[in-house]
């Protein structure tokens, strides 16, 4: 059985010059994500309780965020505070190796929907994918979801059902669902237990 390899990385204290260049890395990486994202500076003001006018100067790294406004900006670009602050000398891994046992827990904008991670960092790779568990009853909410790039899901247990202008596609074991998420869309779990659900998202660009 192959073995899988994890990097290790001594602990020592940062040089000034290392210090400074991971402060002055902030600021673009923010930018970088915002615009990954479509993200407005005032849309993303508004997911992560900050003002616009403040996201602005830290894009351009005329501010220095506190550690406050850096850990809500983080949660609002679905990132870890440790991807902005994290040197950049070691080249990214381009495989990684997620064990069972250690699927990371993903933000989920919705109640009621939990994810368990199964790809790698967003920084690296384009392709987000996750085991979804649905509550009975939960829902997308009253607004329909529009982005960017396109959603793959199959259904491992359960049922859910996608909406799309009036027209439903009710998912159950087997089946899948591939569609552009810029097409209008709502879902939601009509029965009376979690749904399962293997859910893949190709973001654009």
């Amino acid at each position: 059985m192959a073995k899988t390899k994890r990097r290790t990385k001594a602990n020592s204290v940062p040089t000034k010059g290392q210090v400074d260049a991971i402060v002055g890395s902030i600021g673009p990486k923010v930018k970088m994500l915002r615009q990954e994202q479509r993200l407005s500076l005032q849309q993303l003001a508004v997911k992560a309780e900050v003002s616009a006018a403040a996201i602005h100067k830290i894009e351009r790294n005329d501010m220095v965020p506190t550690i406050t406004t850096l850990l809500k900006v983080a949660a609002a670009l679905d990132r870890p505070v440790a991807f902005f602050v994290e040197e950049d000398g070691a080249p990214p891994d381009s495989v990684v190796f997620t064990p069972a046992s250690q699927r990371p827990t993903q933000a989920a904008r919705h109640e009621g929907l939990t994810l368990a991670g199964v790809s790698g960092p967003r920084a690296l790779f384009r392709t987000t994918a996750a085991f979804a568990t649905v509550s009975p009853g939960a829902t997308s909410g009253e607004k329909p979801l529009v982005h960017a790039g396109e959603e793959l899901v199959v259904m491992l247990e359960g049922t859910l059902v996608f909406d799309f202008a009036g027209t439903q596609h009710e998912l159950g074991v087997g089946d899948s669902l591939h569609f552009l998420g810029d097409q209008p869309h709502h879902w939601h779990n009509p029965g009376d237990v979690d749904a399962h659900a293997l859910w893949i998202a190709l973001r654009d660009g």
